[in-house]
């Protein structure tokens, strides 16, 4: 894979996240000169490991990393200020000043403490039907976004006047609705906010631009744009396993309308999976293990949430849901992720079908409650007792493992080009 000659490149997750996306998009970033987040929010997490220092990282692109590339974030994420100053200042307190080489759409959605605490009220109200939300209140932005006369962008942050108006006005709203809802009656004090969100304001006000005119005039200038996608594409509002999803567009579908660039910009798209399967919250994952095998993955990976901390479902990999992914995403290469997660094990299980009592299931569909029913059809390899992390080469793993990874690259359709046998830079190995 010649990284140089990338053209705009697009880095997203073929399962349910967590795939390892931020590694992915921190070695091809000094290949490119602008990363743009294009989707989600404070939900997401992308963990980064350069040498002995870690990054974890939720609404800033894993491009800030890098000093001299422009990092942005497109209208399409629904942006928490105070979560990004808090990322902003631990970066430099560790000597990583951002400063100018951020850039914030006005056009983003605000994530205001009403969608935070709409969440937890709307999650704690469905019960033993819980959606499985971080509670970071992306879902109710996203919501107020399409209602429109209760939503905030940043563009509303540098007029005081209006940004005054329209928050008196939907707290007002809003403390009437959860108090009817939800009986809550602790209301929301829009003074306290309207000055909470004018202090951002002036803290970012030169890092907000017209990020749309911005990456166009870049792209005419012959930069090269690197897009990150968040979350994982079975998580896609239209395309996942609703209603267990995330609330935008998860896969490189997302990108025109999140980045604000043209359809064909796109001209490679790196989909990521680990060389297992997880899943956070609830919803179907049909190839999950609830056995020592399942425990043994979690606990090698460290199968812990970035965001929430939760412990992640562990299950085989699930060839199906990939194939599925790696198709409507448009994926031109493979990255497999945490291959060094499953030395020690006898046998490796891909999951190459489902079933039910009443017969085989063509493969994802719309029905999250048949999904949730459905059996795993698996196929199993080899293991390797061997540990991958000293391999520099994809010619230096054991046979068998190179036989699994052959057998994920034919049942995904897609070739493999990056495979990652441990969390560090050096630990990645590349397909020429």
């Amino acid at each position: 894979m010649n990284l140089a000659r990338l053209g705009h490149t697009c880095v997203v997750g073929l399962h349910w996240g967590d795939e390892g996306k931020g590694k992915i998009v921190d070695l091809l970033t000094e290949h490119f000169d602008i990363v743009v987040r294009y989707n989600g929010g404070g939900n997401a997490g992308h963990t980064v490991l350069i040498g002995n220092e870690k990054f974890a990282l939720h609404l800033l692109p894993v491009g800030v990393l890098s000093r001299d590339r422009t990092a942005v974030v497109g209208p399409g994420v629904a942006v928490d200020l105070g979560r990004m100053i808090e990322e902003l200042d631990a970066l430099a307190a560790r000597g990583i000043v951002v400063g100018e080489h951020l850039r914030i759409s006005d056009r983003a959605h605000v994530v205001m403490p009403y969608h935070k605490k709409q969440d937890m009220l709307s999650e704690n109200a469905l019960g033993a039907k819980k959606i499985g939300t971080t509670a970071r209140g992306i879902g109710p932005c996203y919501a107020d976004k399409m209602q429109r006369a209760t939503a905030i962008r940043v563009a509303d942050l540098l007029n005081e006047n209006v940004l005054h108006e329209k928050i008196t006005r939907i707290v007002e709203r809003k403390n009437r609705i959860f108090a009817a809802l939800y009986d809550d009656r602790e209301p929301l004090d829009a003074e306290a906010i309207v000055a909470e969100y004018r202090g951002y304001a002036e803290r970012l006000a030169g890092n907000v631009c017209d990020s749309t005119r911005f990456l166009l005039e870049a792209m005419d200038a012959g930069q090269r744009l690197l897009f990150e996608g968040a979350n994982g594409t079975l998580l896609d509002i239209d395309h996942g396993t609703f209603p267990f999803v995330t609330s935008s567009t998860t896969s490189a579908i997302g990108v025109p309308a999140g980045a604000g660039v043209p359809p064909q910009t796109i001209q490679a798209c790196v989909g990521v999976t680990k060389a297992y399967t997880t899943r956070v919250g609830a919803g179907p994952f049909p190839s999950e293990l609830h056995n020592e095998i399942g425990q043994y993955i979690r606990d090698r990976g460290h199968e812990y949430g970035t965001t929430t901390g939760r412990p992640r479902r562990c299950g085989w990999f699930d060839a199906v849901a990939g194939r599925y992914s790696a198709r409507l995403t448009g994926a031109t290469v493979l990255a497999v992720m945490h291959l060094d997660t499953l030395s020690g094990l006898e046998q490796v299980g891909v999951c190459t079908g489902y079933r039910t009592p009443d017969g085989p299931l063509p493969g994802m569909v719309a029905d999250a409650a048949l999904l949730e029913q459905a059996e795993p059809v698996i196929e199993y390899l080899p293991g390797w007792p061997e540990d991958l992390r000293e391999a520099r080469s994809i010619e230096q793993l054991p046979s068998t493992t190179r036989r699994y990874l052959d057998r994920i690259e034919e049942l995904m359709g897609v070739e493999l080009a990056i495979v990652s046998v441990g969390p560090e830079r050096t630990q990645t190995l590349m397909r020429k």
